[in-house]
């Protein structure tokens, strides 16, 4: 069984406006959806990102630049991610179909990690 990543890009902003109730309806969709994952043997692991805060690096002229970043005013970022194993894309498909994340407007970046080792 393969694994594959399931990178949740969204707006920033995406979430602004919701109540408390609201935020936390929106928490244990992912909850749940995280738990029978974990419960049907297909989750692997997975984070949320912090909203603000992290860093670029890149090279350039022979020194690596670091850059603040991402910033809210960016259209998109990645708010998070989930590492599911499935026995190949098309079930892995299958399987991110049901993320929330999905229905709150994000989009999912799935990705098969590649074995090392």
């Amino acid at each position: 069984m393969a694994e594959y990543m399931l990178l949740l890009h969204e707006n920033p902003s995406g979430f602004e406006g919701l109540s408390p109730d609201e935020i936390q309806k929106v928490i244990g969709e992912y909850v749940a959806w995280r738990s029978s994952l974990a419960e049907n043997g297909r989750l692997a692991g997975g984070k949320k990102l912090r909203d603000e805060g992290g860093r670029w690096l890149t090279k350039e002229n022979g020194k690596v630049r670091v850059i603040d970043g991402p910033f809210s005013e960016a259209n998109e970022v990645i708010g998070g991610f989930f590492l599911i194993n499935a026995a190949d894309y098309d079930e892995a498909v299958e399987i991110s179909r049901s993320c929330p994340h999905l229905v709150y407007g994000g989009r999912i970046e799935l990705r098969e990690v590649e074995p090392t080792g």
